[in-house]
């Protein structure tokens, strides 16, 4: 389990990178301790709304595999639009590691930094779960318009999904574990 800490398109947040470095590495050790899975490398990149989408199109392109014009345009789009309206996001990567993105300038304290940080750290374990990549990746490319997926994978997908989110909201309290004021709603 490596974690890296950067920053993409936001300069002058020296310390707000050294925080979350600092952050980055208590959180990882927490979680890996509290939720069942297994950590594998995490690369936290810290940017902004822009840079959110522009990696995340990045990443969407390279796990889904080959795609054409139209996929890359289709994942530009539903980046852009995602980008505006979270926080966050966890992403897997081909090679079995994964890329936590996070809008840094929607988390003005240390203390919802944490909380951000220990949501999407649970999410990088439930990648590690029996076919949770295969279900990414399959839920991506029929997104992409690359290949279609059956109704019944698709709900399997969403329910799948809304219970990894509620075991990341459930493992929110975490945090404070890090950050002393962080109180997770």
């Amino acid at each position: 389990m490596k974690t890296t800490t950067s920053t993409h398109k936001i300069p002058g947040y020296g310390s707000t990178l050294r925080t979350a470095k600092r952050l980055t590495e208590q959180a990882a050790r927490l979680v890996n301790r509290s939720v069942p899975g297994t950590m594998c490398d995490v690369e936290v990149i810290l940017t902004n709304e822009r840079g959110m989408a522009d990696l995340m199109t990045a990443a969407d392109i390279a796990l889904a595999g080959s795609a054409d014009r139209r996929a890359l345009q289709r994942a530009q789009r539903d980046a852009k639009r995602t980008a505006r309206n979270i926080q966050a996001a966890a992403i897997p990567r081909p090679d079995g590691s994964a890329l936590v993105l996070i809008n840094a300038d929607r988390h003005p304290t240390p203390a919802e930094f944490a909380v951000t940080l220990v949501h999407e750290l649970v999410h990088v374990m439930q990648f590690s779960r029996k076919n949770v990549r295969e279900r990414i990746v399959a839920d991506l490319r029929d997104r992409l318009g690359i290949e279609r997926q059956s109704r019944r994978h698709a709900r399997e997908f969403e329910r799948a999904l809304e219970q990894d989110e509620r075991e990341a909201y459930g493992r929110e309290h975490l945090a404070a574990h890090l950050v002393p004021s962080a109180a997770a709603a």
